[in-house]
């Protein structure tokens, strides 16, 4: 039996009891309702809440300069950073947005349907949708974006780890009958097995829809269902966007007549001062000191509560990080009280090397990491690798590089030679997958289990650890396939336990994420995924 809003999905009405109860927080209910094809506003009133307030009346037109990394663009199934995603977001839409409330809402599909153990969904399209190029969007386009997220020979494509309920054995489309067209609007996903993850996968940044025989990178062929056009763009300097005017928008909103997305680098002082010379509106995100520097010089300070972290990494392909023993030396050998409190002056959480948040519906609590570099030293000792010289790899930054050059102290105190290798950014992103020893960020995803299934199963585009364990890849799809997150918290606890026996990361933190803008700026709050929603933005009337 399928549930829509109209005929509420059972799980959604016991999350709502729950909710009365006190057993769950009103952020997790949203996320598990919309996910189950609850609109946003049915979530609120099955929990008796009135949502927020619409944001203040937006003035038609004008420019809104905004300080962000430009990053080369590329295939979106590609895409792996959330500035990639934010430059085309005025062109290339979604099937569902993730908002900062938690809730999951329709874009380029209307609404959406899931059966009681989720392994078939209903994509109700959008009607009335068109491509700037004159031609119609259909459930054809929708199936093809479908199908190509399963092709794994794509080089960089990170959708291939997550569409494993529908994707061939193969891994180089789908599998035969899983996408069903059913009209022009309407398809039907059936999967091999059940799978929640599947709305929270489609409002990812990498999941932007491309037309039907579309591939590439987008400022080849922009063809796209959103208000705007890339008229300019140059990698590290600036993109920016222009309001198409010769396209017929099918949404409300994009207020603004050109959007100019300017790199000004790491530096959080280049922005500051970028700021107060009045040559940017908004900043991409704010960290550290600089978050208290930009509320003194009178800017609109935004936080958004995120799963937002730092993962320190071995690469176990590059010895001697394939011996556990050294791996586990590593991770005892280092407080992440002491890295939250160097390295983002203690903004954030102590996480437990295991990327699993507290905010996440799965989270188990296994308790803290464990330090004890008395340990560390003898597990070194009996790899045999006590004076093995550690080079530890950072970006150039106002955040990375300290939390690495703290964990390089600790090292150091444990008594194992370690040296910094630092990188700006163009260098550092190059081949940030496969350093031996180095600090890499990860974005906030809904559930827990999307980013363990993105970092650390085989074969995954962003797999930079090098773990291959059919044991941890059997346990993360029978997680993926439990659709109650009670019960799926009892084999998160197993993978959790896994990841740190395994020494597999050393996680300090999770961090909130802050962003600043002019008073004057509409629809700039920061998000959990730091995504820049283009059509919320505007000025002030």
């Amino acid at each position: 039996m399928m549930f829509s809003a109209r005929n509420v999905h059972p799980a959604a009405r016991a999350y709502a009891q729950e909710v009365a109860d006190g057993t769950l927080s009103r952020r997790e209910f949203l996320t598990r309702a919309t996910a189950l094809g609850v609109s946003a506003a049915g979530a609120y009133a099955l929990i008796g809440v009135t949502p927020a307030r619409a944001q203040a009346d937006i003035q038609q037109g004008g420019t809104m300069r905004i300080q962000m990394d430009v990053r080369a663009l590329k295939d979106p199934p590609t895409y792996d950073w959330p500035q990639v995603g934010n430059i085309t977001r005025g062109l290339l839409e979604y099937l569902v947005q993730y908002n900062r409330d938690g809730t999951f809402e329709g874009r380029l599909l209307e609404s959406w349907e899931v059966n009681e153990d989720a392994t078939q969904y209903i994509f109700n399209l959008r009607q009335g949708v068109m491509w700037n190029d004159g031609t119609p969007f259909t459930a054809e386009d929708v199936a093809y974006n479908l199908d190509r997220w399963c092709d794994a020979s794509m080089e960089g494509n990170s959708m291939a780890s997550r569409v494993g309920a529908y994707q061939n054995a193969d891994q180089t489309g789908a599998a035969d009958g899983a996408i069903e067209i059913v009209d022009d609007h309407t398809l039907r996903l059936n999967l091999s097995r059940p799978d929640i993850t599947i709305i929270p996968t489609v409002s990812d940044y990498a999941s932007a829809i491309v037309k039907n025989g579309f591939s590439g990178n987008p400022l080849d062929n922009p063809v796209g269902t959103g208000p705007y056009r890339i008229t300019e763009f140059e990698v590290g300097v600036r993109a920016v966007l222009e309001k198409n005017t010769d396209h017929q928008w099918w949404g409300e909103g994009a207020a603004l007549d050109r959007i100019e997305f300017i790199d000004l680098g790491t530096d959080q002082a280049a922005h500051v001062a970028s700021a107060e010379a009045g040559e940017i509106d908004m900043l991409y995100e704010t960290f550290g000191d600089f978050i208290d520097i930009m509320d003194a010089i009178g800017w609109s300070r935004s936080e958004a509560l995120s799963a937002n972290t730092l993962v320190l990494r071995t690469n176990r392909n590059s010895p001697p990080y394939d011996d556990v023993r050294v791996r586990r030396a590593l991770a005892l050998a280092c407080d992440n009280q002491v890295l939250l409190d160097l390295g983002i002056n203690g903004r954030g959480q102590v996480a437990e090397n295991h990327h699993v948040c507290p905010i996440h519906p799965e989270y188990a609590d296994i308790g803290p990491a464990q330090y004890d570099p008395e340990a560390a030293r003898a597990l070194m000792e009996d790899a045999g690798q006590s004076e093995f010289e550690h080079e530890l790899i950072s970006i150039d930054d106002s955040w990375r590089r300290p939390t690495t050059d703290a964990l390089a102290a600790q090292l150091r105190d444990a008594g194992f030679n370690v040296t910094r290798t630092i990188y700006p950014g163009a260098t550092f992103w190059n081949d940030w997958a496969v350093y031996p020893f180095s600090s890499t960020d990860w974005g906030h995803r809904p559930l827990g289990v999307q980013n363990l299934t993105l970092a650390y199963t085989a074969g995954a585009a962003w797999n930079e650890t090098g773990l291959a364990s059919e044991e941890f890849d059997t346990m993360l799809a029978e997680a993926s396939a439990i659709a109650d997150a009670d019960a799926r918290r009892d084999v998160m606890a197993r993978i959790e336990q896994f990841l740190i026996d395994d020494g597999t990361i050393i996680q300090p933190y999770w961090r909130s994420l802050y962003r600043h803008f002019l008073p004057n700026v509409v629809g700039g709050d920061t998000h959990p995924i730091n995504e820049i929603h283009i059509h919320k933005l505007g000025f002030a009337a």
